[in-house]
Formats: structure tokens, C-alpha cells, sequence
């Protein structure tokens, strides 16, 4: 499974659906990251874009970590549509994160 927690990934969505107030903010946590947790984030990013299957998700996590070429910050900032893919990756998991982005944002 992921070796990254559902809150985590809840807190880049978030911070990515604000990139242009947050970007700062976001590459910072990113750089946090140790590399199970990036590479599970990535692989989750592949999954929402439909590069791996749900099924595939272990492979997805060791192509991250054996394709790894450049932070993950700059890996993910560079994408239009971080946000959807990170969702679409979770959904597909059979993963929820509501409720975490509902916390983290003080409940709203």
C-alpha cells in the first residue's frame, strides 16, 4: 500500500488547487518528503493520470523510485493539473480524502 499518509496527499491537493497563492508553501512540504512517501505520491500522480492501473500500484511505486531524476517538487509543480491527477489517483485507490481536505481546512 502507501507508504504515505491519506493526510499528506489531502494537504498537496489542497495547497496545489492554490498554486499560485501556495507554490512556495507546497514545494517546502514536498521537499519534506523521504522518498517512500515521495515516490508513493508520484505513483499516485501516475495512477489519476492514467500512465498505471490501480492494480499496478506497487510498480508504480518502484518506477518512481528508480526514475527518480529531479526533486519531487519540480517532478510534480510542472504538471497543469496536479490537484485532479492526486484525486483521480485516490479514487481510484478506492482512497478518501474529504474528509482530511474538510479538516485541514478548518471544517468548511
Amino acid at each position: 500500500m502507501l507508504d504515505i499518509s491519506e493526510r499528506k496527499i489531502a494537504q498537496v491537493v489542497l495547497m496545489a488547487h492554490e498554486l499560485r497563492r501556495a507554490e512556495g508553501e507546497l514545494r517546502g512540504f514536498l521537499d519534506t518528503l523521504n522518498e517512500d512517501e515521495a515516490a508513493s505520491l508520484v505513483a499516485v500522480y501516475w495512477i489519476g493520470r492514467g500512465s498505471f492501473e490501480p492494480e499496478d500500484l506497487a510498480e508504480a511505486i518502484a518506477t518512481a523510485k528508480a526514475e527518480a531524476t529531479q526533486s519531487t517538487a519540480d517532478y510534480l509543480l510542472g504538471s497543469p493539473h496536479l490537484a485532479d491527477h492526486l484525486e483521480a489517483g485516490m479514487e481510484a485507490l478506492d482512497l478518501e480524502i474529504a474528509d482530511d481536505e474538510d479538516d485541514l481546512m478548518g471544517g468548511r
